[in-house]
């Protein structure tokens, strides 16, 4: 026992928490909370019940057109995945007593620094991916398929378009589900366990396959190694629209095995799949896979592992 010389009384020493006590105690807690897979489990359950009910307004509000799903309509769909996902994230924060930047969006870091450096990260892969196409004989531009003001209408609609979905995608695998499944089992292997399911959940693209797949895979574990070393998803979130905005509207090429309307030009792709990537497009080609692993070294050099930045 200590002796406060203030009070001149005898205090408690300081205590640590007790591991909790019992089997189902063990089972559902550890030292500082609800496990891991646990906590997955109450996450889901509050992104399912809100997508539910996101989605019966969503019918209501915002009919889809007859067919194929409008473009508008698919904005405004994931733009409310995105929101179900940040506030199921948020309602866990408050259980678990943790401000929800800790899960890859830090307000503060908003659209700063390391959004516009991914967001050109994107746009140099993309390009560099179909100037090499273009240079072995796999890609012709053609002719302008908007014009006048077209070009800005469709430009910033795609712009927009992809940002959200760089929202959506990054933080519905990378975000409160990195964070809490690394917390269970390990950064990388969640990073691994999460990226296989997010090129898998591609697979049902018209046009995709599974060298595509394999490309959205290694892309996803690129994402999962700039949120390592920055601590955030701001770069991953520019990176992932800088690179489809690239790949729909400036090169007007497939993406993900989808062939979109309002690109600006004609482009032709012509030649062996593993030069164009064939029917997924250009994510397909043996040069995205070769350039995404050059990103590897070129990002351990610009982010190091030690004094990793958390912003």
């Amino acid at each position: 026992m200590e002796t406060d010389p203030a009070t001149n009384s005898t205090a408690a020493p300081p205590t640590t928490p007790r591991p909790p006590d019992g089997f189902l105690s063990k089972l559902f807690l550890k030292d500082d909370g609800l496990r891991a897979g646990w906590r997955l489990l109450l996450y889901g359950l509050f992104l399912e019940s809100l997508k539910f009910s996101t989605l019966l307004l969503l019918s209501e509000l915002v009919p889809p057109e007859r067919g194929f799903l409008s473009l508008g309509y698919e904005f405004v769909l994931e733009l409310a995945s995105f929101l179900v996902a940040f506030a199921a994230a948020l309602i866990m924060a408050q259980i678990e007593r943790r401000p929800v930047g800790v899960y890859g969006l830090p307000v503060r870091s908003a659209f700063r620094g390391l959004f516009w450096q991914g967001y050109v990260f994107g746009l140099i892969e993309i390009s560099a991916v179909v100037s090499l196409m273009a240079i072995f004989g796999g890609y012709s531009f053609g002719s302008l398929a908007l014009h006048g003001v077209d070009i800005v209408r469709w430009g910033l609609a795609w712009a927009i378009g992809f940002l959200v979905v760089g929202f959506y995608e990054e933080f519905t695998f990378r975000g409160y589900t990195q964070y809490t499944l690394g917390e269970g089992i390990g950064f990388w292997p969640a990073a691994i366990v999460l990226s296989v399911t997010f090129g898998l959940l591609h697979r049902s693209n018209p046009g995709e396959n599974s060298v595509g797949v394999a490309g959205v895979m290694l892309a996803g574990l690129f994402w999962s190694f700039t949120l390592r070393r920055t601590g955030n998803l701001w770069f991953a979130v520019g990176m992932h629209a800088g690179f489809d905005f690239g790949e729909t509207f400036l090169y007007s090429v497939p993406n993900s095995g989808l062939v979109m309307p309002g690109h600006l030009s004609n482009a032709v792709l012509h030649g062996p799949a593993w030069l164009t990537g064939g029917t997924p497009g250009p994510e397909a080609s043996v040069f995205d896979f070769t350039i995404l692993i050059a990103f590897f070294f070129i990002f351990n050099v610009i982010y190091p592992a030690t004094g990793t930045r958390k912003t």
